[in-house]
């Protein structure tokens, strides 16, 4: 690749409620896979604390219910996250700091109506971060008349490595997965081993303003 992006984290207090999390505008992420073509369906939201990155989602323009299945989690749809905690664009394989997650509307329990968030092993990674409990993670997910809304809390202590006061900066990449709808991403698109290769995610500086 050419060149890679560079965007900014906010800090918000990550104030978990009945709804779960309620980011503001300043926290919007761009989608600069629009630039290939790519649809833009969703609103797509991410902050930092000391507590951990929070996520908020808007998925808008859908006809179907999402296809959300807790035994088939690669396939699923729902907002999928990749971080490197140590930011090495250099690499090309994952290594114990770099964590995916997957956050879907539906799929769990016995009707597949619960909401569902989990880390997910990443492709041929040199390391694996350290495993985190079942419940480690925190979701909400509401249904819309035309889509959902999602958000989602990963704790300091799911994120190997993190230390926001030891550097500023980190790697990520989104991708917001539909079958309906497409591939929302943050960057290069699944053309790409984007799920895989850290050097195709995006870097962000952690802004503490």
């Amino acid at each position: 690749m050419l060149f890679r992006f560079e965007l900014e984290l906010r800090r918000a207090s990550l104030d978990w409620g009945a709804r779960g999390l309620q980011l503001p505008e300043s926290c919007r992420l761009p989608s600069f896979g629009a630039l290939a073509g790519r649809s833009v369906f969703s609103d797509v939201r991410i902050a930092w604390s000391d507590a951990g990155i929070g996520i908020h989602v808007m998925v808008n323009g859908k006809r179907q219910v999402p296809w959300c299945r807790e035994t088939r989690l690669d396939e699923s749809d729902g907002f999928h996250f990749w971080i490197d905690t140590r930011c090495s664009p250099g690499i090309h394989r994952a290594t114990q700091y770099c964590h995916r997650f997957l956050f879907m509307p539906a799929g769990g329990g016995p009707k597949r109506e619960k909401p569902v968030a989990s880390m997910i092993e990443i492709h041929r990674a040199r390391a694996n971060p350290k495993p985190i409990g079942p419940e480690t993670l925190l979701i909400k997910a509401f249904p819309r008349h035309d889509g959902y809304e999602l958000s989602g809390l990963i704790p300091t202590s799911a994120l190997t490595g993190f230390d926001p006061d030891d550097g500023m900066r980190i790697s990520l990449y989104y991708a917001v997965i539909d079958r309906e709808l497409g591939w929302q991403t943050l960057a290069a698109g699944p053309e790409y081993p984007v799920t895989e290769d850290p050097s195709l995610w995006a870097e962000a500086v952690l802004r503490k303003g």
